[in-house]
């Protein structure tokens, strides 16, 4: 894990200059991969393919296992098809958590030089690059670039669960609220966006307002982060 020291960003959805000061926190330097996940359910055999309960994982967990204990590809390459429930007791059985979507928002600002390079073009259009990229869960973990923090993987690899997943969704979707977070799940929001980063940034969101936590995808993994203690 790594020191991310922590400060102030403005988030997407904080469009009336709402602030988030995030807090220092240490993060995984890679996803978890295949090996790692497999070690898991060997130690943890609940959270196997043939023993996990539906209320946490839907039919799409694990897919690419060929059984409970063999993985298709890579075991260096990060694991996908896991549901949010598994991979927040995954880090809790690490002695962690899966960071706050603050946090790895905050986190995945940083390119290689600086802790906030979204308003870099170059930077953003290696992000919409990826989006476009088939199949970069299959890639070795650890090959992309080793940001500001020392962080690999945030961008270029895999999506990843966040602790708070859905928090912005559940403000948005109130049908009570006229709140303009809901603008931040319609697709021609996207297509309004005044910059790249805004563009990037929607996408990350509308990918996690489109899950719930016994969902899984091919194209989504996580890591673990943890509290700084005092």
């Amino acid at each position: 894990m790594v020191l991310v020291k922590g400060g102030v960003y403005l988030p997407l959805y904080g469009a009336e200059d709402k602030v988030v000061k995030i807090e220092p926190f240490k993060m995984d330097v890679l996803p978890v991969s295949n090996s790692d996940y497999l070690k898991f359910v060997q130690e943890n055999p609940q959270w196997k393919k043939s023993n996990i309960k539906r209320l946490f994982a839907d039919e799409s967990y694990l897919t690419k296992w060929k059984n409970d204990e063999t993985f298709i590809g890579l075991p260096n390459a990060p694991v996908t098809t896991v549901s949010w429930f598994a991979a927040k007791k995954y880090c809790e059985c690490q002695g962690k958590r899966l960071p706050t979507m603050d946090e790895w928002e905050f986190a995945a600002m940083a390119n290689e030089d600086v802790p906030d390079a979204r308003e870099i073009e170059t930077y953003n259009q290696y992000i919409l690059g990826w989006y476009e990229t088939p199949k970069t869960y299959n890639n070795p973990i650890g090959e992309t670039f080793k940001n500001y923090w020392g962080i690999y993987d945030l961008h270029g690899l895999v999506w990843e669960w966040t602790l708070d997943f859905n928090s912005v969704l559940i403000s948005g979707e109130s049908r009570k609220d006229v709140d303009k977070d809901s603008n931040l799940f319609c697709g021609s929001a996207a297509i309004g966006a005044s910059d790249l980063m805004n563009y990037a940034a929607f996408m990350r969101y509308a990918f996690r307002g489109s899950m719930k936590a016994r969902y899984s995808s091919q194209n989504l993994g996580f890591r673990c982060a943890k509290d700084v203690e005092n």
